[in-house]
């Protein structure tokens, strides 16, 4: 059977509250696939009545409340890092503004990935602690930040002059070669004998981003743990990770006062046993905050799966790829992504949606060879001051604006037609996200207490109902 029929019900309410006078009615946001409008509002808000009809309706319900949400955003890769920091000073400023501010039309970007050392997406292959080659540094002496002094610091000190409360969650995607069985970049597994070596990694790079006065909240054990392919990447299997967790990384973040919350898996929902088989290991679950997850391979659900074992475990959406270019084009698609991935991962329990990556150039360039990634779009094009805007982009401002750190998900009815997600923002007013992935526009109402609005979704188009 459908998820919830399509309340296809005569609307007709007993008198109508004073919620929509007392709200102003509810202010609707769209991106239209046909580009007649992109992030744009609708104004003046449209109020609450008693309609009379038999349109599908999506109702929302602040009874029902489900998990608190951290953010929304992207990955500042260092090749994202690198475009921003050559453009001028007024251009970034600019573009920073309108990324993570909240005023006019800002997407107000609310959580952040960034990668510990190199990812695949960094103009060359580098960790924080390259030892010569057939050379050790177990003590960490040759540890430095010194390349991400470059690009990736400069980038975050601007944004949280912006955002001072933006989050930022960090991901390796390979330990040091001289840490690994194949001494490389690519592929290899964390020797055991260097497991404290490796933690103790982990503990500087904190310490050294909090000198530079950022904050790293989260981090995850190991990007797509298994996955060697990738330039740079390692293999860690899950009893391996459960180890590293329960006797190295979470003691040394006891030892040293650290704060910041580790995170299980960091990959594709085909695999949810694997952050169950850690979550199951009483000791490594002390440590774990909860499992992240990628959605390349398996279904979105995975994640309830892995919810509804381990409830007390948080669970986060920290990476997917989404292209499309708006410009040049006559149509676009914003519903697919939005559907699929900021109404899905916020629908099976998760706190976070970070799309991969922020930005890129024209040429989807820098990336490290042999198996970098040479497709990876960025959410915004940028060469040199010249910004444009892609698909991940309208996609991901649909929520990030509106649903900011603190909102609480809420009930709201399930409609397959209409894929859709409600929230409670901590100021106290309610966020509805809606897809349209048909091929026709769709007429629906929705309805909030005892009172609701009529609206039309043109195809393949998104809506944010606020009030």
């Amino acid at each position: 059977m459908r998820a919830a029929t399509l309340s296809l019900v005569l609307l007709a309410w007993a008198p109508i509250s004073l919620v929509g006078q007392k709200n102003g009615g509810v202010t609707i946001w769209l991106t239209n696939g046909d580009k007649s409008a992109l992030f744009d509002p609708t104004l003046p808000p449209q109020p609450f009545e008693r309609p009379r009809n038999q349109n599908p309706t999506i109702v929302v319900d602040d009874r029902q409340t489900f998990q608190t949400m951290d953010g929304f955003g992207f990955t500042l890769t260092g090749g994202s890092a690198q475009h921003l920091m050559r453009m001028s000073a007024a251009g970034r400023a600019a573009l920073l503004q309108e990324l993570f501010g909240v005023a006019d039309k800002d997407a107000g970007v609310s959580y952040l990935r960034v990668s510990i050392g190199a990812s695949d997406w960094s103009s060359r292959v580098f960790t924080y602690d390259d030892a010569p080659p057939g050379q050790t540094d177990a003590a960490l002496r040759l540890f430095s930040l010194d390349e991400d002094r470059r690009d990736v610091i400069p980038a975050l000190r601007e944004i949280l002059k912006v955002n001072p409360r933006i989050q930022i969650l960090a991901s390796p995607w390979t330990a040091p070669s001289w840490m690994k069985t194949n001494a490389a970049p690519k592929g290899g597994s964390l020797k055991p004998e260097c497991y404290a070596a490796y933690a103790g990694y982990f503990v500087k790079y904190i310490q050294g981003m909090k000198a530079e006065g950022i904050p790293i909240a989260a981090v995850t054990v190991q990007n797509e743990p298994l996955n060697g392919k990738n330039t740079p990447s390692m293999i860690v299997q899950a009893p391996e990770e459960a180890a590293f967790v329960a006797r190295y990384l979470g003691p040394a973040f006891r030892q040293a006062k650290i704060k910041t919350r580790i995170i299980l898996y960091d990959h594709d929902c085909d695999q949810p046993q694997y952050p169950m088989s850690i979550l199951a290991d009483a000791r490594a679950a002390r440590f774990a905050d909860g499992s992240a997850f990628h959605l390349y391979a398996g279904g979105v659900e995975a994640m309830t799966q892995v919810r509804n074992a381990y409830p007390s475990k948080n669970i986060y959406f920290t990476e997917q790829m989404v292209t499309g270019s708006v410009e040049g084009q006559a149509a676009i698609d914003v519903s697919a992504p939005v559907a699929r991935l900021l109404i899905g991962a916020t629908r099976n329990w998760s706190r976070t949606v970070l799309l991969w990556n922020l930005a890129a150039d024209s040429r989807n360039e820098p990336h490290t060879g042999d198996s970098g990634c040479a497709t990876c779009q960025g959410a915004i094009t940028l060469d040199g001051d010249a910004v444009k805007r892609n698909v991940a982009y309208y996609a991901m401002a649909h929520a990030s604006r509106f649903v900011r750190p603190g909102s609480v998900r809420i009930g709201s009815t399930s409609l397959a037609e209409l894929p859709n997600v409600a929230f409670k923002a901590p100021g106290g007013k309610r966020v509805l996200l809606v897809a349209n992935p048909a091929g026709a526009a769709q007429t629906f109402n929705i309805q909030y207490r005892d009172a609701a609005i009529v609206t039309t979704l043109k195809p393949k188009s998104v809506g944010t109902y606020v009030w």
